[in-house]
């Protein structure tokens, strides 16, 4: 289960990533509410775990606008009021449950356990971009040459984030940040790596959609003029 925590508090970030993460979740934490809408628009989670009073943007903002864009992740709450207009104000919002703190760790992995087994069953569209397509479901890259190939788990994460931003300069940094984490052990160049490896795999389907290099700029994803 891959989980996206934003708190603006350090340690209990901290503390909840180590929670988490020994809870056999894979787990992203952001400090603030646009570093949190961000990481979701280009990133798939079973959960999100959201503080409502951060910095840049709300929680609420934040939910508001993942719920516009029509994005289904079930949605924790957590804030430090428990006001019953500010509960109502979270689930009008789309928010699947609303947890105020103090709380218990074990409570909190429970709720999220909870809204993972309740939430609606969909079968997750696929991501289009001019002739391939990225299914989340069985992470198979296809053509419209009727090619297919599969992805590893870190090319589909790399591919996911070209297919939500075509023809947008993506730094290797990023790339780095948003797929292998800040606390990896990895080295940066194997994000060169896994992009040549997508650009074989591009080649192999017949697609006429290729990763360039931008020098000194990062990495763009877009196709071919006829």
């Amino acid at each position: 289960m891959r989980l996206l925590i934003a708190e603006d508090e350090l340690d209990l970030a901290e503390a909840l990533t180590v929670f988490f993460e020994r809870n056999q979740f894979s787990v992203d934490a952001v400090n603030d509410g646009l570093a949190a809408y961000e990481y979701a628009k280009v990133a798939r989670y079973d959960a999100i775990i959201l503080d409502v009073m951060m910095p840049k943007m709300d929680g609420i903002e934040v939910l508001r606008r993942l719920r516009a864009d029509g994005d289904k992740t079930p949605i924790m709450m957590l804030t430090a009021k428990a006001q019953k207009d500010d509960r109502i104000t979270g689930f009008d919002a789309g928010a699947d449950d609303y947890l105020p703190k103090p709380f218990e760790p074990d409570e909190l992995l429970s709720r999220v356990r909870a809204i993972l087994r309740r939430r609606e069953e969909y079968t997750p569209s696929l991501m289009r971009y001019d002739d391939i397509s990225l299914s989340p479901v069985s992470d198979m890259l296809s053509c419209t040459t009727g090619k297919s190939v599969r992805l590893s788990g870190r090319e589909y994460q790399v591919m996911e984030l070209f297919m939500h931003a075509p023809k947008t300069v993506l730094s290797a940094d990023t790339i780095m940040e948003r797929v292998w984490g800040w606390d990896s052990e990895a080295e940066i160049n194997v994000v060169w790596v896994h992009i040549s490896n997508l650009r074989k795999k591009l080649k192999a389907i017949g697609s006429r959609v290729g990763i360039q290099a931008n020098r000194g700029l990062g990495y763009m994803m877009e196709a071919k003029d006829d």
